[in-house]
């Protein structure tokens, strides 16, 4: 008979003794567990005993974990939490540097367990260590002076330890003081620091920035971007990852009101988004991160990859002012750039006001911009209030004009002298481009949390979108004539060219050239080929008969998808605990119960490898109390206060579960196939209809396979009851050929 799912087997130890195999009853209470083992080894005073996981984790078990011990586990009796709290904070203040060093080392360890921490930071630890940096510092140096080696040491497991209690959330960002943010930014402004301290300095900095309005004030205060730069130019990269995230950081809560700055003094409080990408410039970060870090012969790690994006996407938001700014017709200046455009293309000087009729002007003005491919032939300026793209279009051909002269003048005068039906408008081109280039790379929306999708192209030019667009103008003008399109086929052209452009992307190509040369592959004729490959590959069911037996088949492969997302939800899933700084995350798993009645969830310390027992999830829900399911803005979560609801992407994953009065459990799913599956399965659960991209995906992938299968042409050929046996094993392998 098997023993009780209660009672749990497993090896405790304690330091100096033999471990012991004991028996636990996860139904009595932890202390009498604790009292038990403390008993067995004649320990006193048990209360001040404490179990823990004798793993690389050494969290502490609690009433609230304790579910997560398995048969086999191996435990260790520890002195209890609070007690090691008092023990380290005692000790963090020794007069003793050895004492000191060991006690801050074992804090910087402890600190990773909320339990810990949480009786750490009751007894003021958080004032303490901050009191500590501020006043120890001068100490610090004294030692680094005297060749002490534990200086760096010191500082560093003070920093790591300040760092990893901040992040369980339980204190505010806002509590600290001008004095310990200058602190921390005086450590990233030497020139020689220690590693450690330096990386836990820009941790602090990235979230401090991250957390608070007031703390970003404080910050871009005391530190500039050239204080920043130097770190690029080292070999480590966790240290230009870190320094990449706090100019992620500084980009993202910079003000966005326009403001007057001195640019002998680039101070980031002063710098408006717009002048700061002037100040980046400037300071030559983008080919700093392009020599060190894209270019390095080191591999780039997925959270490189991520701030990397991260700058890509902020540096293109840039451009969201001018994209949602519209043409004033009556400003003279506007005008006068739609005047250089004329005067650049048909090498003409503005007339004066005395010169021929007003008429006659008129007549010329409205001959050339018609040529120029305005839509609007006397008032080009009305074509420029649309947003998007609004003055980015216009910003986009001056810049063509001017710094691809020669293109540019080819262009205009070889499609002003076409048959006009087949001319190629540049004015509608250029508008209706710069508005696609804008959606490719989703201008004005706000980073992913995980994406790691940057483009290295895009930090090899200074004016990197300009130049984007300048290849992409060309490349319309290619396929125009390779389509010989007329103005009915507008909308084709730009269809094969957003294709074509998002096809060469796909590549990541290195530079602007390499782009370029990708899309000289990508010709009209190219595209055709490949569109057509892709047909071949779909078989055409729309006759009547095909049509009848798909819905015939369709209701049995929704059966089929829907006990594949009930047994996904069975399976569970770990979801992440959104927080301010990616790099710790929380996360908590929640799965369905096999007879599908009821909802397991809980907390987890750590992302789990493989299914999470139902025993271990402290908390359930049954299915019978759900009310209802709501996803994305509607998610009680999103409506929030906070950066979350402004993000996209995580607007796309959250879902929430309303039970019982205003109660609610709230999801944010790590990608988008497990969004589908678990929205599909609880609807599923509820009788209502899946509705999902996934579920469509599927039907139409399970559908097509089914039918290929019933039409398969199977008159006179017997198929076998048993799959065919497994070949025997050649007696040797001399028909391999090794390529290497």
């Amino acid at each position: 008979m098997p023993p009780p799912a209660d009672i749990l087997k497993v090896a405790i130890e304690w330091p100096g003794a033999f471990p012991k195999l004991m028996e636990i009853d996860q139904k009595k209470p932890l202390s009498a567990i604790i009292k038990e083992v403390c008993d067995g080894w004649q320990l006193p005073n048990h209360e001040t005993f404490a179990l823990q996981n004798a793993d690389s984790t050494n969290f502490y078990i609690t009433e609230k974990n304790r579910n997560n011990i398995k048969n086999g586990s191996i435990l260790r009796l520890t002195t209890s939490p609070a007690q090691m709290a008092m023990q380290l904070h005692e000790r963090v203040q020794s007069t003793s540097l050895d004492v000191k060093l060991d006690a801050l080392k074992e804090l910087a360890n402890s600190s990773r367990d909320i339990t810990f921490a949480q009786e750490f930071i009751n007894l003021d630890g958080i004032a303490l260590l901050t009191q500590m940096v501020e006043s120890g510092t001068e100490r610090y140096q004294k030692l680094q002076k005297m060749m002490k080696p534990c200086f760096g040491e010191m500082l560093s497991f003070t920093l790591t330890a300040f760092v990893e209690l901040m992040d369980h959330g339980i204190v505010s960002w806002d509590t600290f003081s001008v004095a310990f943010i200058k602190k921390i930014a005086s450590f990233v402004c030497k020139s020689s620091m220690d590693s450690a301290v330096l990386q836990r300095s820009l941790a602090i900095l990235e979230s401090m920035v991250l957390n608070s309005q007031d703390l970003y004030q404080k910050v871009a205060q005391e530190i500039t971007i050239g204080q920043l730069m130097p770190h690029l130019q080292g070999t480590d990269q966790d240290i230009q990852t870190y320094t990449i995230a706090v100019i992620n950081a500084l980009f993202l809560k910079a003000p966005e009101e326009k403001r007057q700055f001195d640019e002998s003094n680039v101070n980031i409080l002063d710098c408006p988004l717009t002048e700061m990408a002037h100040i980046l410039a400037q300071k030559q970060l983008r080919s700093i991160i392009l020599q060190n870090v894209i270019r390095s012969t080191k591999p780039i790690n997925d959270e490189m990859a991520h701030q990397l994006y991260m700058l890509q996407v902020l540096t293109f938001n840039l451009l969201e002012d001018r994209m949602m700014t519209k043409m004033d017709p009556q400003d003279q200046a506007q005008r006068d750039i739609i005047f250089e455009l004329r005067r650049i293309a048909f090498d003409v000087e503005c007339e004066s006001n005395n010169s021929g009729s007003i008429e006659k002007r008129k007549s010329m003005y409205t001959r050339d911009y018609k040529k120029l491919g305005f839509i609007n032939h006397v008032n080009p300026a009305v074509d420029f209030t649309q947003i998007p793209p609004g003055m980015l279009a216009l910003d986009n051909m001056l810049y063509f004009a001017r710094h691809h002269q020669d293109s540019y003048i080819r262009i205009v005068l070889e499609n002003s002298s076409r048959e006009d039906k087949h001319e190629c408008p540049f004015g509608r081109s250029s508008i209706e481009l710069t508005k696609m280039l804008c959606e490719i790379l989703k201008v004005g929306e706000l980073p992913s949390e995980n994406c790691h999708d940057f483009h290295p192209m895009f930090f090899t030019h200074d004016r990197s979108f300009e130049e984007f667009f300048c290849i992409c103008i060309q490349l319309l003008n290619k396929t125009w004539k390779e389509m010989r399109a007329t103005s009915e086929d507008f909308n084709k052209v730009m269809q094969v060219v957003r294709e074509q452009i998002t096809r060469a992307l796909t590549v990541k190509p290195n530079s602007l050239d390499q782009f370029k040369s990708r899309l000289q592959n990508l010709s009209y004729t190219e595209i055709l080929k490949i569109r057509q490959s892709e047909r071949m590959n779909q078989e055409d069911f729309q006759s009547r008969p095909i049509l009848e037996l798909r819905e015939k088949i369709q209701p049995e492969i929704m059966e089929l998808i829907k006990q594949q997302r009930l047994n996904r939800l069975c399976e569970g899933t770990c979801f992440r605990k959104i927080s301010s700084r990616r790099r710790q995350d929380k996360f908590w798993y929640c799965r369905l119960s096999p007879n599908h009645k009821v909802l397991h969830y809980g907390d987890l310390e750590e992302s789990p490898q493989g299914e999470v027992p139902h025993d271990s999830l402290q908390d359930k829900l049954p299915v019978a109390d759900i009310k209802a399911v709501v996803t994305g803005k509607d998610c009680p979560h999103m409506k929030e206060k906070g950066a979350l609801k402004q993000n996209k992407e995580v607007l796309e994953l959250a879902f929430s579960i309303l039970y019982e009065s205003d109660e609610y459990l709230n999801f944010i799913a790590p990608d988008k196939h497990e969004y589908c599956v678990w929205t599909d399965g609880l609807n599923a659960l509820l009788g209502k209809e899946m509705t999902s991209e996934f579920t469509r995906s599927d039907l139409d992938t399970l559908l097509n396979m089914e039918m290929k299968l019933r039409l398969l042409d199977l008159e006179n050929i017997q198929i076998p009851e048993a799959p065919p046996p497994i070949p025997k094993e050649p007696s040797n392998y001399d028909f391999v050929y090794d390529c290497n």
